[in-house]
């Protein structure tokens, strides 16, 4: 019950956030927005980790990770913000959002069904993919006009 509580409050972060960065973006631009964001999230998750993680793992962990190409985080963070500005400006909140939850559901199901990244391999599941349809199909739906 917590992940789904966790996953609804991400969920609806996202959202409020998007509306924020691309209001931030009309008034300065989007990489100077997105750098902000970048920015204001370094100076939060920094003093939260000295605050509860420090002691746990210290900052030369990083160093340990063994695929290195999983710190990109970030550097994918930077893309997310800047695509997220603008399908936000450019759809709008709710369509847009819409068609980033199908685009993350479908990766991250292939992502399960091949094992990519180090993730466990899932078996093909029908009803999945009949959900990730079910989603586009509410996409055309959602933005149909009378």
């Amino acid at each position: 019950m917590w992940g789904i509580i966790v996953a609804l409050i991400s969920g609806a972060l996202m959202s409020v956030q998007g509306v924020f960065n691309t209001g931030v973006t009309k008034q300065t631009s989007t990489w100077l927005a997105s750098a902000w964001v970048a920015f204001s999230g370094f100076v939060v998750a920094i003093t939260l980790w000295a605050i509860f993680e420090r002691n746990q793992a210290g900052i030369f962990s990083l160093a340990q990770v063994d695929h290195k190409y999983m710190l990109l985080g970030g550097v994918i963070g930077a893309f997310i913000t800047w695509t997220v500005i603008t399908a936000m400006a450019g759809l709008g909140p709710a369509k847009a959002v819409l068609l980033i939850v199908i685009s993350q559901l479908l990766i991250a199901y292939l992502i399960e069904l091949f094992g990519w990244f180090g993730v466990e391999k899932a078996d093909f599941q029908w009803t999945k993919l009949v959900g990730i349809v079910v989603s586009v199909v509410g996409f055309i739906i959602f933005q149909w006009e009378k």
